[in-house]
């Protein structure tokens, strides 16, 4: 049997005039896997997409095992090679459940007594990368958060019946999980491909892929710029390879002048599922982050603030979805349209919006926050996901918000966009904006001048920056009482 999994072999694709590949290589081995990294846009997501057989290359060859195959490459002959892929813009059906949307990948879920064999199937997947998930098979993918969701997909690609496993992808597959569940995936990814099951793991978190992958690759505009051994790389190596240096945003690392003690309280709320305990309070210029395992109201409460149910907020309000397919992005509507949506009030004159200030105002947020386009006009379908990302936080910096809402706001962004954004972030609290921050990213919490931990709805305890800690964090993470 060939050591090769997968090969590409300089495959090209172009939209227009974009040039998306310029001549991509790649090798998969069997059981191993390959950390894939690379700024937003860089073609990655291009790249598995035409592995996974959703999009045909311009240019390329492409052999399965050491086999070329002998018929067009299609999604239908990717599966029955045994690759499957969980794609960071989620696709399972919404209107159907957890296991019905297993039985469409698995054609021999049919007959008599399917849905029971497919709750088994998927159950005990779940179980095995997961425990403790909370999911039910027959549970309603569209009633589920966008964390359980991606648990669901991603237990989904590796549940196997009649067809063998051979790859599996996974494109930013922790971007919507909190540090435990993340931690559950990278265990089992370990197990996986130690059983010879050969991993694509693509992730803007550059520790998981030092930690997870036996090789790296590294793209750039379209190309492979490095590939080699995992433990050749370091944080700093690995962001060079990309493009980046630490160096280039070291207005990330400098520290935010504190707010003053007497500070106004801006935004007072009571989660809904606290009684007596703590309140959620945010002064002027702050920056309040919010933690605690995925789904346990960080989300909703953030939603109530919007809302203004159950609380009090001074000025006007901006909110950045994480899950940008569902909450953030108009996808009929252009990139510009998008950025400025949240401004039409003030781009509006004698009851008509002014084109020329919507057009100025489009065109100052993609220098500022590098949207990569040739066009602000194009659709925001065009865009890679990390890129609809940075549109979601165009349209809300670049409005009159002085109070701005972030539902774990940095998935699929890379990092050095995401440092770039904490310096940006931090300059606009120094002056005066406040922030509201859910991420499930511990990291990030340490950009906070605040932290509020929930549980089960619930404020478990209130940090201050100066005692924050990932293990304090986590503690209070699984705290029953609120204080």
């Amino acid at each position: 049997m060939s050591a090769e999994a997968i090969r590409l072999d300089g495959v090209e694709k172009s939209f227009g005039a974009v040039r998306a590949l310029a001549g991509v290589d790649l090798v998969v081995g069997v059981g191993e896997c390959l950390g894939l990294v690379g700024h937003n846009g860089a073609g990655k997501s291009t790249l598995m997409h035409v592995l996974a057989g959703a999009l045909a290359p311009d240019t390329g060859r492409l052999t399965v095992g050491g086999i070329e195959p002998k018929t067009a490459w299609s999604s239908a002959s990717s599966q029955a090679a045994g690759i499957r892929c969980v794609f960071q813009e989620l696709s399972l059906c919404p209107n159907l459940s957890v296991a019905e949307n297993a039985r469409i990948v698995h054609g021999a879920l049919s007959g008599f007594g399917w849905k029971a064999r497919a709750r088994t199937l998927i159950r005990t997947k779940l179980d095995e990368i997961f425990p403790g998930h909370g999911i039910n098979p027959d549970d309603e993918v569209g009633d589920l958060p966008i964390g359980k969701r991606q648990m669901a997909e991603i237990a989904r690609a590796f549940t196997v019946t009649s067809a063998p496993l051979r790859l599996v992808i996974l494109d930013e597959p922790t971007s919507s999980l909190d540090a435990v569940t993340a931690e559950q995936l990278l265990a089992y990814i370990a197990k996986e491909t130690a059983r010879g099951t050969a991993i694509i793991l693509i992730s803007h978190l550059l520790g998981e892929i030092l930690s997870a992958s036996d090789r790296i690759v590294v793209m750039k505009d379209g190309k492979a710029v490095a590939a080699r051994p995992a433990k050749t790389f370091d944080r700093a190596s690995l962001m060079a390879a990309m493009g980046s240096d630490l160096n280039d945003v070291a207005v990330s690392e400098q520290l935010r002048p504190a707010p003053k003690p007497d500070a106004p309280v801006v935004v007072r709320a009571r989660p809904s599922g606290q009684g007596a305990g703590s309140e959620l309070i945010v002064h002027k210029g702050e920056i309040t982050g919010l933690a605690g395992l995925a789904g346990h109201g960080q989300t909703k409460t953030l939603l109530q603030i919007f809302a203004r149910q159950g609380a009090e907020v001074d000025g006007p309000m901006a909110f950045i979805a994480g899950d940008r397919q569902s909450d953030g992005i108009f996808d009929l509507w252009s990139i510009a349209q998008n950025v400025t949506v949240r401004s039409l009030r003030s781009l509006t004159r004698r009851g008509f919006v002014d084109p020329t200030a919507e057009a100025q105002l489009a065109r100052t947020w993609r220098d500022r926050i590098a949207i990569r386009t040739p066009s602000m006009d194009n659709s925001i379908l065009t865009l890679s996901g990390g890129n609809q990302q940075k549109t979601l936080f165009a349209r809300a910096l670049g409005s009159d918000a002085t109070v701005i809402l972030m539902d774990d706001p940095m998935r699929g962004v890379d990092v050095g966009t995401k440092l770039e954004v904490y310096g940006m972030i931090r300059a606009e609290a120094a002056a005066g904006r406040s922030f509201l921050w859910y991420t499930t990213e511990v990291d990030e919490l340490t950009h906070c001048d605040r932290v509020y931990v929930f549980r089960n709805g619930r404020i478990t305890e209130a940090i201050d920056a100066a005692d924050l800690s990932e293990q304090r964090v986590l503690q209070a993470s699984f705290a029953e009482s609120g204080t």
